[in-house]
């Protein structure tokens, strides 16, 4: 019995997982990169980017962010942005759709210097699992409350 409740507060804990946060480039921030455009495609592809999590740009200095379409972030296009372009650090996103997402700094030739992001946000095995974790702990807690009464 004590072994099921363990269990039960696991999944729970689990299933229940709250949004993360965060910051683009990690300590690099959001600059023009060293290396081109490695930095933040190795930093992105390291992340599991989930619906409801917030994503944040930091920069010191003269650079901005806009989302722009796939094509404009491709050639580095900053006359499309869309929405608003973001001159105030930090600027932050909350990702509400299950696709990717373009980011560029318009200043200069910075984008094409490397300054740009694509944020791919959950991918089926990231729904899959949360889905098959919120029916397990369903499941469980109804066993367990049924057990008791």
């Amino acid at each position: 019995m004590a072994f099921l409740r363990v269990l039960v507060a696991l999944l729970a804990m689990i299933g229940g997982a709250s949004a993360s946060t965060y910051t683009v480039g990690d300590q690099l921030g959001w600059t023009v990169p060293p290396a081109g455009d490695v930095a933040y495609k190795v930093w992105a592809a390291e992340k599991s980017f989930d619906l409801g999590d917030t994503v944040v740009f930091n920069w010191n200095g003269t650079h901005d962010v806009a989302e722009v379409s796939k094509v404009d972030y491709d050639n580095c296009t900053t006359t499309n942005p869309i929405g608003t372009i973001q001159k105030t650090s930090p600027y932050s996103v909350t990702l509400n759709g299950n696709s990717s997402r373009y980011f560029i700094c318009t200043v200069s030739t910075h984008c094409k210097q490397g300054q740009k992001v694509t944020l791919s946000i959950g991918g089926a095995s990231s729904i899959v699992a949360r889905a098959f974790s919120t029916i397990v702990v369903s499941v469980l807690v109804f066993a367990f409350i049924s057990h008791v009464h």
